[in-house]
């Protein structure tokens, strides 16, 4: 009974959507029954060939690029909408349809082009509809467009073999606009069925009886010139990069230049690999915001499609000679020089630790820096930290005795600026340290990257004071051949604090990464999601406005690591991997910028030591309940801690809680400075103070 009454719910809902949308509802119905199957298709040709793209399911917040799927038999895209009920009651069918070609290489994916359709409205109609089907988000519509999408509940059946469309049509002939039938013709199952077997898909003899999907931009189909609509596009978001002697492959100084590239134009952007801003814009809202906006995506896209015409007029790029500044902030007041050295043309190296004596006789409150590095190809990260005492000739400085970060640098990332009147206290005199990362490349080069730093000005003391700290997971472990293995790390932060920035970092087998915060009272909110986490891009995301963070908030984040032959990064899908320093090993490492909300630069407190208190239980406690158990250990640390299980539960209920946890690292701390003293050198010699050194 209640089935046929949701049958008649979804019919009722089909009259009034129909109805409103086109006047009466008895011409609608007389119009789209009236018409024949190629009079439908028509109104938008479906291209013989699809080419590559990359949406983002709006319910797990991952990407999903086509051409990664090439080792599929078949792939279902199916247009959809919010709130039509003819997609809607093709669920069941559609879930039926993807559990029986499943285990044949089969993949199933919706697609909503919908310009009203929130993320949060798709995730809630799949909730409640029991929709687990990924749902992609065309927000931009042109994917959509490009397929000839007209109707939700098209079916488009591609073979990647050839990525050619073998079949657009309905899933079967089961709904119509005011009545269910059972199925006589199951279209989309005689296409998949013909597919696999390497025949030719039969056409539908009916067009699909879905809700009309509004496509503005082609039906308007306005004629766009690079004179006067792409080049000042360019110049604002694209040409900072694009310009001589910036990161970009090659200057977009002309005409000629930018029609050459056109086609790669409109191909990352399908595959959203450019602008490199990998947040997700359905997510927060980011002040350093790379993105472009879905309008200027479409006339870019649009007026590739359209042949890439010049238009009259003045080259608005080519009349400017745009070269990159050597430092984009303007001149420093300080320039610290990394140690030179020597890149090896292969092999491995490791970490290096050397560091720069502070020349700076007075305490300085640091207000923005800029690593400028020289070899590109060769310097995987730069990062840096304070040190109060000055290293001996041919010691390293390790992070174990940093302070304040001064800066720091990986592929793709920019200066770093503090908002106005926030600022990193660097007192005077002991010396930078150093974490540098070089990755040889062929060739052998001395690398000497440069860090510039600049200052708030005497009479400009700012009154708040930046932090930086690390959500941090070295006990991951990556089964081999895993393309979605999952692990989580947080912190928790004893008093009221405002978080400015996160920056996650991963390698190669790093695919999505996402941060959110849980409140005290249990509620969580998604606070940055990077869909796609692209190791050749890596950045601060700095929130346009600071999010406050209540005392017992956790930030918690997730790292989705794809080890398998589909990530085409990855150097070996059969490994186990667990944390390392080399790219081809992994990480697990978001770092943040915050603020304590009651300390000024006139009132300084020490809040970070209550901060790391939480965080090897926050790098062990997957399942975020405040306390371990034994499934939860993994990785060296895991397998020190599982060891001496019996000794660290104290009160032996079968979990290590807060308490024995802090005790455990009490002791490992106590153990630890005895061996550091122990190791200690005798005195050297007095001599004069180095200004440089380490490894």
């Amino acid at each position: 009974m209640s089935a046929r009454l949701g049958v008649l719910g979804a019919a009722a809902s089909a009259l009034l959507v129909y109805g409103c949308s086109t006047g009466s509802a008895s011409n609608a119905l007389q119009s789209a029954q009236g018409a024949s199957a190629t009079e439908t298709m028509a109104m938008s040709a479906t291209p013989a060939r699809v080419d590559n793209f990359m949406l983002v399911d709006a319910q797990k917040m991952e990407a999903h690029e086509l051409y990664r799927m090439a080792d599929d038999k078949a792939i279902v895209l199916v247009s959809t909408g919010v709130g039509c009920p003819i997609a809607r009651a093709m669920t069941p069918a559609l879930k039926a349809l993807r559990d029986k070609y499943a285990a044949q290489g089969v993949e199933v994916m919706l697609v909503d082009s919908n310009l009203q359709d929130s993320r949060e409205a798709i995730a809630a109609e799949a909730k409640e509809y029991g929709i687990d089907i990924p749902i992609l988000m065309d927000s931009n519509q042109i994917i959509g467009e490009a397929l000839g999408v007209t109707r939700t509940a098209e079916v488009f059946v591609i073979n990647p073999k050839t990525w050619a469309v073998a079949y657009h049509g309905p899933l079967d002939d089961r709904s119509d606009y005011g009545i269910q039938k059972a199925v006589s013709k199951p279209f989309a199952d005689a296409a998949l069925a013909a597919v696999l077997a390497g025949q030719p898909a039969p056409a539908a003899t009916q067009a699909s009886k879905g809700c009309l999907v509004d496509f503005p931009a082609r039906e308007k189909k306005a004629q766009i010139t690079y004179v006067k609509d792409v080049a000042p596009i360019l110049e604002a978001k694209c040409v900072a990069c694009h310009e001589e002697g910036g990161i970009g492959p090659f200057a977009m100084k002309n005409y000629e230049m930018v029609k050459g590239f056109s086609p790669m134009i409109r191909e990352v952007l399908r595959t959203d690999r450019m602008p490199p801003y990998n947040a997700d814009p359905h997510v927060g809202k980011f002040s350093d915001d790379k993105n472009l906006s879905p309008a200027e995506i479409k006339t870019l896209v649009h007026w590739v499609e359209q042949g890439a015409p010049r238009g009259e007029g003045k080259d608005p790029l080519g009349s400017k000679h745009l070269v990159a500044a050597e430092w984009p902030l303007g001149k420093p007041d300080l320039i610290l020089n990394v140690p030179a050295y020597t890149i090896p043309a292969s092999g491995v190296v490791d970490y290096q630790h050397p560091w720069v004596a502070n020349p700076e006789k007075e305490g300085k409150w640091l207000r923005a820096s800029t690593v400028k590095v020289e070899s590109r190809q060769g310097v995987h990260h730069v990062l840096t930290g304070y040190l109060t005492d000055v290293p001996q000739p041919g010691q390293q400085a390790f992070e174990n005795k940093w302070g304040v970060s001064l800066g720091g640098y990986a592929v793709g990332a920019e200066s770093e600026i503090a908002p106005k009147n926030v600022g990193t206290w660097i007192p005077a005199g002991g010396a930078v340290g150093f974490q540098t990362h070089y990755t040889p490349f062929g060739k052998e080069v001395t690398d000497h990257t440069q860090i510039a730093l600049y200052y708030y000005k005497d009479n400009e003391k700012p009154d708040l004071v930046m932090h930086n700290s690390v959500i941090v997971n070295n006990a991951i472990v990556i089964p081999p051949n895993d393309p979605h293995h999952q692990e989580t790390g947080y912190i928790t932060f004893p008093h009221d604090a405002l978080l400015y920035a996160a920056f996650p970092h991963a390698h190669y087998r790093g695919a999505m990464s996402d941060l959110w915060i849980r409140y005290p009272d249990g509620k969580e909110k998604l606070l940055l999601s990077l869909p796609r986490y692209d190791f050749s891009w890596q950045r601060d995301y700095t929130f346009a406005q600071p999010i406050a963070v209540p005392a017992g908030s956790k930030l918690i984040a997730h790292f989705i690591y794809d080890n398998s032959k589909r990530n085409p990064a990855n150097p070996d899908p059969s490994k186990q991997v667990v944390w390392g320093d080399q790219s081809w090993e992994e990480m697990f490492y978001t770092a943040i910028r915050y603020r304590w909300v009651d300390e000024t630069s006139k009132h300084m407190v020490d809040y970070d030591k209550g901060l790391d208190e939480d965080r090897m239980m926050g790098m062990l406690d997957s399942n975020i309940d405040g306390k371990l158990e034994k499934s939860e250990l993994k990785g060296q640390l895991g397998a020190q801690i599982l060891k001496y299980w019996d000794v660290l539960d104290k009160n032996h209920d079968g979990f290590i809680d807060k308490e024995e946890l802090a005790a455990m690292q009490k002791m490992m701390g106590e153990q630890h400075r005895r061996r550091e003293a122990e190791a200690k050198p005798a005195a050297a010699p007095a001599a004069a103070t180095p200004t440089a050194g380490g490894k």
